[in-house]
């Protein structure tokens, strides 16, 4: 084989050669011109949709059914799953037949996306951490607000040129939804600065450092729980402060809690996210970018669902701070970040960049716009 291989004119090797690697650069070309057909926003979402299929090979044309993961501490019942079946029709219109399977143990449903049972889940922001440490660090504690913040993080996230971003060790961020602000729950109205949280209870998440983190730094006693089981733990008086969505006041029968002197700390601790993660090799990056979009699409509508539960919170429990502490909580929030960034590897730099870069697009007179540090 070699002896015949020699007889070839060098010449015409070298054409053959030529032509191999013409062939191949024209290959890459065309793969560039659809990825960027696939991404481009100004295109309809059809050609985008013959893009990706062209691009990867994949048919979706509802011809297979993918198996969603929807996290909801109520299962079918409640408020995040009822949410997920109503973007179930966008996703359908990318030609992906879904089955929605409700789960009410977070860890449990992170656990069968890894098996591979499910092919993409809804979570957490925390939980979604996991996956990707640049959309996990989304919810960084003090990271922003106001939901005008808010909004735009997602719009930039949404973005096609963010996508990169998107993947991370075989999974992709299909979407980004959610935007309900995570307030400090207290059961004694007297514990409205720092110092007066030291020595008390406070619930803090077993897979979740950032709670540890704060309540290390000012004395007070962390009693580890989960996600279900902390509003009782409130609720029943095992712990004196709690963590949680606004927008779980009601849900959550959180008024107990804080009967008959308690409240709410007039103070977001965070934004808290959903993110749907997928498998990447189930679902390309490409695709997953039409999905995204969807998702920012939907989010003033998510906003309205998120307004009419915040709605419910009676003015009555609300507990205004003295301005000099919310600057003490602000600055506390910052150190647990640059903690959690530098010694713990937790918080991913870039993102927390981000933020710190729309908190000043909202207010360029704060001192971290002229002496930055994340």
């Amino acid at each position: 084989m070699i002896r015949r291989f020699a007889r070839i004119p060098t010449v015409v090797l070298f054409a053959l050669g030529m032509t191999a690697i013409a062939w191949s650069a024209t290959a890459a070309e065309s793969k560039d011109e659809l990825r960027k057909q696939a991404y481009d926003t100004s295109l309809p979402v059809g050609k985008r949709m013959d893009a990706v299929r062209e691009l990867t090979g994949k048919k979706f044309d509802g011809s297979k059914t993918y198996r969603i993961c929807v996290w909801d501490m109520f299962g079918k019942v409640g408020p995040i799953y009822a949410a997920a079946k109503e973007q179930q029709a966008t996703i359908t219109a990318y030609g992906l037949k879904t089955e929605m399977i409700p789960h009410t143990s977070e860890s449990v449903m992170v656990e069968e996306l890894k098996a591979g049972t499910c092919d993409a889940a809804l979570m957490s922001g925390l939980r979604a951490r996991l996956f990707n440490e640049y959309t996990g660090t989304l919810d960084a504690i003090g990271g922003l607000y106001d939901l005008d913040q808010v909004r735009l993080a997602h719009k930039l996230l949404a973005d096609p040129r963010s996508a990169d971003k998107m993947v991370e060790n075989g999974y992709v961020i299909m979407g980004i939804a959610g935007g309900t602000a995570a307030y400090i729950f207290v059961n004694d109205r007297s514990i409205n600065t720092l110092q007066a949280a030291a020595g008390k209870r406070v619930a803090v998440l077993d897979y979740d450092p950032v709670q540890s983190e704060m309540i290390a730094g000012i004395g007070a006693t962390p009693v580890v729980t989960d996600i279900v089981n902390a509003p009782n733990m409130f609720n029943n008086g095992v712990v004196d402060v709690l963590a949680a969505p606004l927008a779980g006041y009601e849900v959550l029968e959180l008024y107990k809690g804080m009967s008959p002197n308690g409240g709410i700390i007039d103070l977001p601790l965070t934004y808290v996210s959903l993110q749907l993660v997928g498998h990447e090799s189930i679902f390309p990056n490409e695709l997953a970018q039409l999905i995204r979009e969807a998702f920012y699409s939907n989010f003033d509508a998510m906003l309205a669902r998120i307004f009419a539960e915040e709605e419910k919170v009676p003015e009555k429990w609300w507990i205004e701070i003295p301005a000099e502490d919310r600057v003490r909580y602000e600055k506390r929030m910052q150190e647990a970040r640059l903690v959690l960034r530098d010694e713990k590897n937790y918080y991913d730099p870039e993102m927390l960049t981000l933020l710190r870069k729309i908190r000043c697009r909202s207010d360029a007179s704060r001192p971290e716009c002229t002496n930055p540090v994340e």
